[in-house]
């Protein structure tokens, strides 16, 4: 899946797990991402077969769009 998305990881705890995930489902994104640290800050990626999924993701999350290789 070409197309990744970057989330603050406290962004998908809690409450909003259930809110992201859920979208997630219902988009072209990968059943499994991946994690990292930049900067002392976790991320949680998602990925996406669709660039317009992508985007509806990074839009309503306050996502950050990356490039797949960067993994």
């Amino acid at each position: 899946m070409p197309h990744h998305v970057a989330l603050v990881t406290s962004k998908v705890e809690g409450r909003s797990y259930d809110v992201v995930y859920g979208l997630a489902r219902t988009l072209s994104v990968a059943p499994r991402g991946y994690h990292f640290w930049r900067d002392d800050v976790g991320y949680v990626v998602f990925c996406c077969a669709k660039p317009e999924d992508a985007e509806v993701f990074c839009q309503r999350f306050g996502g950050e769009r990356m490039p797949a290789a960067s993994r």
